[in-house]
């Protein structure tokens, strides 16, 4: 039995015709007496439909030198079930909101209602990708003030200031210890 791989106005890769296209429509057959669709075809409006072997989703880059275990907190996008994508056209991704994971397993983190989201979309859509960066930012935030802790000497004053104001947002982040 098929199910379906792409969802409606997910964004795909046509290898076919080598473009782009958004999924207009899921094409279901049913077959007498089974429970699930023999096959499902998808209409991404290019004249004929494609099966789930010539589309490709559309994919983020991976993070050279990161781990399978490093995985990182992401973004993924979870189907508005109350609004279609012609409803919802002025959202940065129509039909979708985002979900931060944090957990290898694609649990846990952050989600927003989609009340809320209607309200705000880009403001969400910046949130989210705040929150789903801040691991790495706060990676970054600690090299920096201990860069500038190690050669403080040496250093200019802007890379000292900037070092400072580094190990201040990691202890207000609770992530540092409390010194001085």
């Amino acid at each position: 039995m098929a199910k379906a791989l792409f969802q409606k106005y997910q964004k795909v890769w046509v290898e076919a015709v080598g473009c782009w296209a958004v999924v207009e429509k899921i094409n279901p057959t049913w077959v007498k007496s089974f429970d699930e669709p023999a096959r499902i075809t998808y209409d991404v409006g290019l004249g004929r439909e494609f099966t789930d072997k010539e589309l490709r989703a559309e994919q983020p880059a991976p993070i050279p030198g990161l781990a399978k275990e490093d995985r990182p907190w992401r973004i993924l996008r979870m189907r508005n079930k109350w609004q279609e994508g012609p409803e919802c056209a002025h959202h940065p991704f129509p039909g979708t909101f985002p979900v931060v994971v944090t957990d290898q397993h694609d649990w846990g983190g952050w989600r927003v209602p989609a009340a809320e989201y209607d309200r705000a979309p880009e403001k969400l859509e910046a949130q989210a990708r705040l929150i789903s960066a801040s691991p790495r930012l706060a990676r970054l935030a600690r090299a920096l003030a201990s860069l500038a802790s190690e050669a403080q000497d040496d250093a200019s004053p802007a890379l000292v200031e900037l070092g400072v104001e580094a190990k201040a947002i990691l202890q207000a982040l609770g992530t540092e210890p409390q010194k001085d």
